[in-house]
């Protein structure tokens, strides 16, 4: 694993807007008394969320003070987990799955693409629209290849349909997650093979009958 460190440029302070410490406090109420710190990693997302999607040094100490913890404990959790931005990233940041199933499924291309279009990994283009990195398993791999952006996952990539994935977030078009084919879930790429038609209905076989799956 790579060595996280903070970014070089910190903000002075942090402090969670009102509706963000709401939500804490709803957080919070879901762990037993004195079992506090059990929630710093949903607290230190809500942190990430409010502050553009990177974790800076004062929101990880303001977490800590928070739930009564040494701050080197929350910077263990925030510097060992990669769902945390130690960095500023872009408004829309990609994490690009290279694992084996997505690089058997062509994920090298979309790699090259992300290099074209935005820069090595770690860098935010000049309009802070993207940035992006390499990530291990995300866990969509029988819809390879996949990327993870900001929140949400976008798969079955082609080079066609990632290109004009970025250009429609750049232009602020609205955006399909998910399969950017239309496969539904994770069937066969080609459609259902089995389960297709009802059976066993004529009572000459004594089987149940089974729905047609592909019937609303």
């Amino acid at each position: 694993m790579s060595v996280r460190r903070l970014a070089e440029n910190q903000p002075e302070t942090f402090a969670f807007t009102r509706e963000n410490e709401a939500k804490c406090e709803e957080i919070l109420r879901k762990y037993p008394e004195g079992r506090q710190a059990s929630a710093v990693i949903p607290l230190l997302w809500q942190a990430q969320k409010q502050n553009d999607y990177w974790l800076p040094k004062p929101a990880i100490e303001k977490v800590a003070q928070k739930l009564g913890m040494p701050y080197i404990r929350a910077l263990e959790i925030a510097t060992f987990y990669t769902m945390f931005n130690l960095a500023p990233v872009g408004r829309f940041h990609v994490q690009m799955c290279g694992t084996t199933p997505c690089l058997l499924a062509g994920s090298n291309a979309i790699k090259e693409i992300l290099l074209r279009r935005i820069g090595e990994q770690g860098k935010v283009t000049a309009d802070g629209m993207f940035s992006w990195i390499e990530v291990e398993c995300l866990g969509a791999c029988c819809n390879a290849p996949m990327v993870q952006i900001n929140e949400d996952y976008y798969e079955d990539l082609t080079l066609r349909n990632f290109e004009k994935l970025l250009d429609d977030l750049a232009a602020g078009r609205p955006v399909k997650t998910g399969s950017q084919t239309g496969r539904i879930t994770s069937e066969p790429a080609g459609g259902l093979t089995s389960l297709t038609s009802l059976y066993g209905a004529d009572g000459r076989n004594g089987h149940l009958s089974t729905p047609d799956l592909n019937q609303s």
